[in-house]
């Protein structure tokens, strides 16, 4: 039996562009009873440069994500509420950055600059007690992104996509931080199913033994 403490204080929810994080967050948070943080898109000075010009503003972005989930761990670990992060402060490191890099869209000095501060910073806090992969198809994120409507992610390439899943999917086969749980969102619809909804809930109080 799950006491109050050693009651999970960090959850965070990984997944490609268009995965589904959000929706889940919302609704984990309004079952639950927890806290989230948002991944920072509205407030983002970068994001929709970086979409125009990838080459020029690649760095900056991933260096403003870096610094903006990085305090929310720390924020997460002071803190005394269980929260929900929307994307974890690794998948910058070992999906977007080194995607952004061998497509030539970040140079070499500034990635290694990139993942040599990203290795400070991940020395420094807890992994999550429970990290979620939501596990998309291109055409699933496609559908996703397209129904959300954002001006900055429709030139996104199909590539692009296929890119990051790739790494996704290695990235997960081989993660040992703590506890994970992959949800294959191509036959879960969390958003307008109330089966699936339950479904979701009922695994994640599984994998928390909550």
């Amino acid at each position: 039996m799950t006491t109050e403490s050693n009651y999970p204080k960090h959850i965070a929810i990984a997944g490609n562009i268009g995965a589904g994080k959000t929706t889940l967050c919302k609704l984990l948070s309004g079952h639950f009873g927890w806290d989230v943080n948002y991944e920072s898109t509205d407030d983002n000075p970068y994001l929709s440069d970086f979409y125009e010009d990838m080459n020029r503003w690649s760095f900056n972005l991933q260096i403003y994500f870096l610094n903006n989930r990085y305090r929310q761990v720390l924020d997460i670990q002071k803190g005394a509420k269980t929260v929900i992060q929307d994307r974890s402060i690794y998948e910058d490191a070992y999906i977007f950055a080194p995607n952004l890099h061998k497509m030539g869209l970040m140079a070499t000095r500034d990635y290694e600059n990139y993942f040599d501060l990203f290795q400070l910073m991940s020395s420094q806090v807890n992994a999550p007690d429970l990290l979620i992969y939501l596990k998309a198809s291109v055409p699933t994120l496609v559908s996703h992104i397209q129904k959300r409507g954002r001006d900055y992610e429709s030139s996104m390439s199909l590539n692009y996509l296929g890119l990051l899943n790739e790494r996704y999917d290695n990235w997960i086969d081989g993660y040992d931080r703590g506890k994970l749980l992959v949800l294959d969102v191509n036959s879960l619809d969390y958003s307008d199913k109330d089966q699936d909804r339950k479904f979701v809930i009922d695994e994640v109080s599984r994998s928390l033994g909550i």
